[in-house]
């Protein structure tokens, strides 16, 4: 892996400089946390909602239903790197059914920078949904490092939450209606302490922070895949009226996938 877009060195006291920008090899799981480190807050703490996505050279942030198929390797460990510097994962019930989502795990790379930074062993994972139609049997609640959260809207049926409670899930009201207000959550995630936010999507989800006006940082992977077809982008729903800029932060190459970092300009 090698860095294209020249960005100040990246240093901290563990992990000392960031990689030269002309390395090309695989970089060590510490360099990538580095590299990916959530900005210091300024003042006031405050949530930090970061998307990671996959894209394809033509738009296609899945095939038949998965990303997977349009990943890669290194994706993969900026994807785990990704998680294991969040507090909170969030994903959309779609997405949780669609890619099999298990709890995250904790990793013993992580263990010490996430008890310095006085994060749980794991990620939580939040799941948006406004059903609450989830198979409370699978791992993802019966066996997480932490307790799945749920965001569910004020409206949400009784007996779904009572069943999500049963579960060990912990339920969150972030909407006065069925659904979920994007502004809404941040801040009842930012409650509960939780101010290292990572959303995975799906694209309807992306769509909705994109809309809100509440995300803060893209890491997108473009995939040096062609796939064709009707997939979706990486987000989708309704348009903003005017179009967000966002800054270029980092670029990193690897086998033709590139791996950028954009934040709110």
């Amino acid at each position: 892996m090698r860095r294209l877009f020249p960005v100040p060195p990246v240093t901290d006291q563990t992990t000392g400089p960031g990689p030269d920008a002309a390395t090309d090899r695989e970089w060590s799981l510490a360099e990538l946390a580095a590299a990916y480190a959530y900005p210091e807050p300024d003042g006031r703490p405050r949530a930090w909602l970061r998307a990671n996505m996959v894209s394809t050279l033509d738009g296609a942030a899945q095939h038949d239903g998965r990303s997977q198929p349009i990943s890669s390797a290194a994706d993969m460990r900026v994807f785990g790197t990704l998680r294991s510097l969040a507090d909170v994962v969030i994903a959309g019930a779609e997405t949780v059914r669609q890619e099999g989502y298990r709890p995250a795990r904790s990793r013993a790379e992580f263990a010490e920078p996430r008890r310095a930074a006085g994060q749980s062993p794991a990620p939580a994972i939040a799941v948006v949904t406004a059903s609450l139609e989830l198979d409370f049997s699978l791992p993802l609640f019966t066996s997480p490092v932490v307790p799945t959260l749920i965001l569910t809207g004020a409206a949400a049926a009784p007996d779904r939450i009572t069943a999500a409670e049963r579960a060990g899930a912990r339920v969150v009201i972030a909407g006065d209606g069925v659904g979920v207000d994007p502004a809404r959550a941040v801040e009842a995630l930012a409650g509960l302490g939780h101010t290292r936010l990572l959303t995975e999507g799906g694209p309807r989800l992306l769509g909705q922070f994109v809309t809100a006006g509440v995300l803060d940082e893209l890491c997108l992977t473009v995939s040096p895949m062609l796939t064709a077809g009707d997939a979706q982008r990486i987000a989708g729903g309704p348009s903003v009226e005017v179009p967000r800029r966002f800054a270029l932060a980092s670029l990193l190459e690897e086998e033709g996938f590139l791996f950028s970092q954009y934040r709110r300009d």
